[in-house]
């Protein structure tokens, strides 16, 4: 019986986007149905594989999207919604072969779902952006996206209170304006495909939040001071307004968290 962990590293080791979904979906079905040994047997790639396409570029260097209402910028935004979703899959499949010995299969159960969730959502971007005349990879993308993961390979809880309760809570913050903007421009299929990635990206926020509070009971921590010493120390970024308070209460995350160091 293969082991989880060599399952895990052998997604993580898929560079073809396709193929990393397919592998994704799969193994995430096979630990359901008890086709994977519980054993990590071997260790996590410090990067996973990835395409030649798209460049990565670092943040300014991105090409500007356009106009708003243009095709060229309507594309643009597509392809870079689904280069977050196809770095999604990784990070979800990391997390639970990178620290799911540790944290047990509940913890594994949580992300292995999160990755086939987000290898569902790439799936349908990489379709839209087909249905528009072009392709994920034909576009440069965000290259710091994985920098988070790699900051926080020996900490889980730097890892939860960065890649969910940061990057993902954003996604709860953004996404909304963005589906509105979508379905005004007469976008009624695209407008799904972002209500069904805001309902999923709710549970993962929650998944992280929960296994966080875990975290921080076992170091006898309090959960909002520990997020906050966390994300100070391992964050790059700035955790900034506006928040979508409802939806990132609806995933555990209070303003206890964030708001005394939002800016």
């Amino acid at each position: 019986m293969q082991t989880i962990a060599r399952a895990i590293r052998a997604a993580l080791l898929t560079a073809e986007p396709r193929a990393k979904c397919f592998a994704t979906r799969q193994l995430a079905r096979d630990w359901r149905r008890g086709k994977l040994a519980w054993e990590f047997d071997v260790a996590m790639p410090d990067q996973p594989a990835w395409p030649d396409a798209p460049e990565l570029l670092p943040p300014n260097r991105m090409p500007k999207r356009g106009k708003g209402g243009s095709e060229r910028a309507r594309i643009a935004l597509w392809h870079s919604l689904a280069h977050i979703e196809f770095v999604a899959i990784d990070l979800a499949l990391d997390m639970a072969g990178r620290f799911g010995a540790g944290m047990g299969r509940e913890f594994v159960d949580d992300f292995l779902s999160v990755a086939a969730d987000e290898a569902m959502h790439f799936a349908l971007l990489a379709r839209k952006l087909e249905s528009m005349g072009s392709h994920y990879g034909a576009l440069p993308a965000h290259a710091g996206l994985w920098e988070a993961a790699h900051a926080t390979r020996a900490d889980v809880a730097a890892r939860l209170a960065v890649v969910p309760m940061v990057l993902e809570a954003r996604g709860l913050d953004v996404t909304p304006a963005t589906l509105e903007r979508v379905a005004a421009s007469g976008d009624a299929h695209g407008a799904k495909i972002l209500a069904r990635i805001l309902d999923d990206e709710i549970r993962h926020v929650a998944a992280g939040t929960k296994h966080f509070l875990r975290c921080a009971e076992m170091a006898r921590a309090q959960p909002e001071s520990l997020w906050q010493s966390l994300v100070k120390r391992h964050f790059r970024g700035h955790v900034k307004p506006p928040f979508n308070d409802s939806a990132r209460l609806a995933a555990g995350l209070s303003r206890g968290f964030y708001a005394e160091i939002a800016h």
